[in-house]
């Protein structure tokens, strides 16, 4: 028998008198737990209670997952502790609600279960997971800058242990089906085909509820906690201070405080969730969440059947752009001088795909689609080919011309240059229009961005192709204009430059590095130059200076003819053995790390208003965003021209004006100069 039992939700019972209660939204294509359906929920449990049956299985009535979460559009628009306070009291209530029906209960589980939709199957007896790489299990909320506040501190450390769970909830990183089945998240990890069978079996057999193991459960003692605690804040302290990010410390102390005590733990934990939800910093992770989205949206307009990408150039840019091709399941031919320059991609490759797929047969596969193309014979069949050779001019062209002849009509024709103008590359190419540029960020496989570089006179179709392509590729698509720099690079080297500046004056690297993060960026100029590579921070300099005027230190060009190119060379500011930092990193902070943070700062934030003023990017939340998911630019602080609104543009001129007449014309403000 079938009912429904609301506009989002489908109540079924079969002949055994199981229940079966789906969700499918009914506006979204995905499942999120809105007020209404969370309201619909609650008259599901209504009638349940009423007329109890033999057991409960919730599951999606989406293919594309379980359920997603909270609806993060209502959280954005709550303005107050109170109301905050209010919303998640009245959650927590219906799901000890559903914790407590006198009936055994299973989640059925395919696909995402994140946030929202984790503590709704924690809320459940058993959970049962389909074995798919599909399925992601997690509660990601300390991303938005706050944390489970519906039960899923309590359900998830008194299940799995408080190691584990604080691990889940700190890093809010999600976990396959494999791995929800070892840590004990999950009670059984199955194919589709047996999904709904293994619940029902779950519910005949109802074996007891899974509990950690002793030593687990021992954490919760005030002592051990107290210890436990006390490391685990320090490991947070290495990602992220607490005055930028207030959540992962939150999560620790509710734990050290209430742990064991699970009902006082879940009393405090709903004002603690409330109160990180209304912090600036949660307000503006949830607008980089939005952002983020209207990035993944771009791709989503035009259907461009990608099967085939070649690659010309097997350094660690185009090898590992042709890696994540085939790791994303599309023949990927790569193509370089010789089979020597070719092998190290491979090698690098291999590393990634046993990372990321773990099963070997899933590894061999997509060892298998990545091809070394010595003769180029890929680019006659290829619907997408991507240039990533060195950043020469002279050579770019030459080569495209060749390209130009030996691909389909229907390939995207793409460069991976980060800073040389399309216009000039594409001026020996019978029809210039078709060259795009798709500029990937280092390290490939964990840059989210890619810059989608078009000119005056691309077509919208080949705009439109481009984007497409960064989508199933599974990476944020940002479009902007050809220019010298393009977005994220042009408005990155004067920070970097400023930060050399300083090292110049006298400051130690470990001082600027320092200052950058007590501003809120993830890692320090210097080292972020090391990491790059002085010599493509001088190349990149090089044209943008040729175009936009200024000077190169002379400091980076002897660094860099001297052979110290950073972390590759093994010297740069820094010293590094094996690809890491070593020696000292003592910081002297002889001074207030601030005005170092805000020299390096301003000259980046003048570059972006200039840039935006350009029309080198549409609009400045899409600047934001490129610079955020581009660089890292502090996450907390929602984007550069975000952090400009909330200090004041008149107080960001004043300081613009005061370094100006201090430090020199390098400060003077950019934007207005185009007219």
């Amino acid at each position: 028998m079938t009912t429904d039992a609301s506009q989002h939700w489908q109540l079924a019972r079969d002949d055994e008198g199981i229940a079966w209660l789906s969700l499918g939204h009914a506006s979204a294509a995905t499942n999120v737990l809105s007020t209404e359906v969370l309201e619909q929920f609650g008259s599901c449990l209504d009638e349940l209670e009423h007329d109890a049956p033999k057991g409960l299985v919730i599951l999606s009535a989406k293919t594309n997952g379980f359920i997603a979460g909270a609806d993060v559009r209502e959280i954005a628009a709550v303005e107050d502790y109170d109301t905050a306070l209010t919303l998640v009291k009245r959650v927590q209530s219906l799901f000890d609600r559903l914790e407590a029906v006198p009936f055994t209960t299973v989640a059925a589980i395919s696909g995402f279960c994140l946030g929202g939709g984790m503590e709704l199957a924690l809320a459940c007896r058993y959970r049962v997971v389909e074995e798919t790489p599909a399925t992601r299990l997690g509660l990601p909320e300390v991303m938005l800058g706050f944390h489970p506040g519906w039960g899923g501190t309590v359900r998830l450390t008194r299940l799995i242990g408080a190691p584990a769970a604080l691990d889940l909830m700190l890093s809010g990183r999600s976990v396959d089906a494999r791995t929800a089945k070892r840590l004990g998240l999950a009670d059984a990890a199955v194919p589709h085909r047996h999904l709904k069978r293994a619940a029902r079996i779950l519910l005949h057999e109802q074996p007891a509820p899974r509990q950690p193991k002793w030593w687990l459960r021992a954490a919760n003692l005030p002592l051990a906690r107290d210890a436990v605690a006390l490391v685990t804040e320090r490991q947070v302290a290495k990602r992220a201070r607490k005055e930028h990010y207030p959540a992962p410390y939150a999560i620790v102390d509710l734990w050290r405080r209430h742990g064991g005590d699970w009902r006082e733990m879940m009393d405090k934990e709903a004002p603690s969730a409330a109160q990180l939800a209304m912090t600036s910093t949660a307000r503006n992770l949830i607008r980089l969440f939005f952002l983020r989205e209207r990035l993944t949206a771009l791709g989503k307009q035009t259907s461009f059947p990608l099967r085939h990408a070649h690659v010309v150039g097997a350094g660690t840019m185009g090898g590992d752009i042709a890696a994540w091709c085939a790791l994303k399941g599309y023949q990927a031919t790569l193509q370089d001088q010789s089979a020597e320059k070719i092998a190290p991609a491979i090698a690098r490759a291999a590393k990634l795909f046993r990372r990321k797929l773990k099963e070997p047969h899933r590894v061999q596969n997509a060892l298998d689609r990545l091809v070394p193309d010595l003769g180029g014979h890929g680019v006659g069949r290829a619907d997408l080919v991507i240039e990533a050779i060195v950043e020469d001019l002279a050579v770019k062209q030459a080569l495209f011309e060749v390209l130009e002849k030996r691909a389909p009509q229907h390939a995207l024709l793409a460069t991976n240059t980060s800073s040389i103008p399309l216009e000039e590359i594409a001026t020996g190419m019978q029809s210039p229009q078709r060259l795009v540029g798709l500029h990937f960020f280092n390290p490939v496989a964990k840059m989210q961005l890619v810059e989608v570089v078009h000119k005056n006179d691309t077509p919208s179709d080949v705009l439109e192709k481009a984007l497409a392509v960064v989508k199933q590729l599974d990476r944020l698509p940002l479009p902007v204009k050809s220019s010298p720099g393009f977005l994220v690079n042009r408005v990155l080297m004067p920070y970097l430059m400023e930060a050399v500046e300083l090292v110049n004056e006298g400051i130690e690297p470990e001082t600027v590095d320092a200052a950058a993060k007590h501003f809120g960026m993830p890692l320090g100029p210097v080292e972020f130059a090391d990491t790059v590579g002085l010599d493509i921070c001088l190349s990149v300099a090089q044209v943008l200076t040729k175009h936009y005027g200024g000077a190169i230190l002379r400091r980076l060009e002897e660094m860099v003819e001297k052979g110290r190119l950073g972390s590759k060379s093994g010297q740069g500011f820094y010293n590094y053995t094996k690809g890491r930092r070593s020696g000292s990193t003592h910081v002297k902070t002889e001074g207030s790390l601030d005005e170092l943070a805000e020299r390096m700062i301003l000259r980046l934030v003048n570059e972006a208003r200039a840039c935006l003023e350009e029309g080198v990017v549409e609009s400045a939340d899409l600047l934001d965003a490129g610079m955020v998911f581009g660089t890292g630019f502090a996450p907390f602080r929602g984007g550069v021209m975000h952090y400009v609104d909330q200090r004041g543009q008149e107080a960001v001129e004043r300081k613009l004006a005061e370094f100006s007449k201090r430090f020199g014309e390098r400060f003077e403000p950019r934007w207005g100069a185009t007219g």
